[in-house]
């Protein structure tokens, strides 16, 4: 694994980890409140089979830059992700495959929904991680809830900040080592210590300002264009994402293909990883590997 970075759509720095050599680009976009290490054990994979893995924090958190306009809309983060695939496209000589777990998910979907739009295809495939353009709202009120919570006041301490997440994620078992949650804080000049992304992001110009229609209308959209390989991963247990959701954008995207894991809620590549990795992995087998025209 190394380190590098890309641009966003303001300029802004993406820090960013490599993970394998000069194989086919995988593009991997985390959650809202996450960072890019919560893919590193998928990442492992990836690279193991001879692609070349790019975990990506988005803007506003872990090590990526924050916007000081607070430009923390998804059309924002679809704007990133144009401009990263089109950076690892040309780094790579071919279009990214990407794979977006909630907040990712959202931003590579209105991404490549307004590509399609264009005749200018973004991707060369997309994994949308328990993320539909219809869901749960109460499932998403939850996981926001537990976001705000902490969000400004922080905890004294990383083993608070564990005990708080264990009590959020009750059927997870509790890790050995607090380690790879210390990755997703930082300890600020008071001593505490508080999630690794702007605040920010969680306030009415953020993913949550309320235009949920609208939203869904545009993802909606966004779908219905869809022409590159897709793939659906949902949790079994999802709060956000439940059945009759998964139908509807099989209904949208009749070419997707379909993965439910078992035993796994909304983070599911956190609740099980190597049945997540193995449902990966293998829509990745499938897919072909088109190399860009020099014009590109």
């Amino acid at each position: 694994m190394q380190e590098t970075s890309f641009s966003g759509a303001l300029g802004n720095r993406l820090a960013a980890d490599k993970f394998g050599g000069d194989g086919a680009p995988v593009l991997l976009l985390h959650g809202g409140g996450q960072t890019r290490h919560a893919w590193r054990k998928t990442a492992e994979a990836i690279a193991a089979a001879g692609r070349t893995a790019y975990a990506v924090d988005q803007r506003g958190h872990g090590d990526s830059e924050w916007i000081g306009s607070g430009a923390y809309k998804f059309q924002d983060y679809a704007s990133d992700v144009a401009a990263v695939a089109r950076e690892m496209a040309q780094r790579h000589g071919e279009r990214p495959v990407a794979i977006g777990a909630s907040l990712g998910g959202i931003a590579s979907l209105l991404a490549e929904g307004g590509a399609a739009e264009r005749g200018e295809p973004l991707l060369g495939g997309l994994a949308l991680v328990d993320i539909t353009p219809r869901v749960d709202v109460n499932g998403v009120d939850k996981v926001i809830g537990f976001m705000r919570e902490h969000a400004r006041e922080g905890f004294t301490s990383v083993e608070e900040a564990a005990e708080a997440v264990a009590a959020y994620l009750p059927h997870r078992p509790k890790p050995k080592s607090n380690e790879g949650l210390r990755k997703n804080l930082r300890l600020g000049d008071d001593g505490r210590w508080r999630w690794h992304w702007d605040p920010r992001f969680l306030e009415s110009r953020g993913p949550d300002g309320g235009d949920r229609d609208g939203l869904e209308a545009g993802l909606t959209a966004a779908a219905r264009r869809l022409a590159i390989p897709t793939l659906l991963v949902r949790g079994a247990s999802s709060e956000l994402v439940k059945p009759e959701h998964a139908r509807d954008f099989l209904q949208l995207v009749p070419h997707a293909e379909y993965a439910d894991v078992s035993g796994a809620r909304h983070m599911v590549a956190g609740d099980q990883n190597d049945s997540f990795s193995s449902a990966i992995l293998d829509f990745l087998n499938r897919l072909p590997s088109p190399r860009l025209s020099p014009r590109h």
